[in-house]
């Protein structure tokens, strides 16, 4: 059931006509994705993910991405890994729940429209964590959504 909730599609960041990167998001994660060059060792890429900072890039070469991010992540659960010629950022958000309109601060926002759909999407993905068994993949919300952080008293963690 849950991943009738998954994300229906990747968010693109482009720049001068070129996508920069992909990226969706879980009630837990955000996920970027890097179409990496050709021609390059895989250990030459490297990626550092600080609590509110991520840089990309090649060894040697100034970074492909220098950016501060939108939200706090948390480190020690965040990580890298290259296959099929894509780099796949997992960044743990710190504040599970909250809906990203963009994973770099300033860059690339989600216009209102989209990002009440993810809003919504991340609502539903709540409800179905906390009553496993129902399916709520059909469900829909009229009028605003409320924010999942903090709705009927926030999210369980235990």
């Amino acid at each position: 059931m849950a991943e009738k909730l998954a994300p229906e599609k990747r968010h693109r960041f482009t720049h001068n006509g070129q996508t920069v990167y992909e990226w969706d998001q879980t009630l837990e994660e955000i996920n970027i994705y890097i179409n990496l060059p050709p021609n390059v060792h895989s250990k030459q890429f490297y990626c550092k993910i600080q609590s509110k900072h991520l840089e990309v890039g090649i060894k040697g070469n100034p970074p492909y991405l220098n950016h501060e991010l939108s939200c706090p992540v948390k480190t020690d659960s965040s990580f890298w890994t290259l296959e099929d010629n894509i780099m796949h950022i997992t960044l743990q958000k710190r504040d599970k729940g909250q809906t990203w309109s963009s994973p770099i601060l300033g860059q690339g926002q989600l216009d209102p429209y989209s990002s009440d759909i993810e809003q919504k999407r991340l609502m539903l993905q709540r409800f179905q964590e906390e009553n496993p068994g129902f399916d709520f993949s059909q469900a829909q919300f009229t009028g605003n959504c409320p924010d999942p952080r903090t709705f009927m008293g926030g999210i369980r963690t235990g």
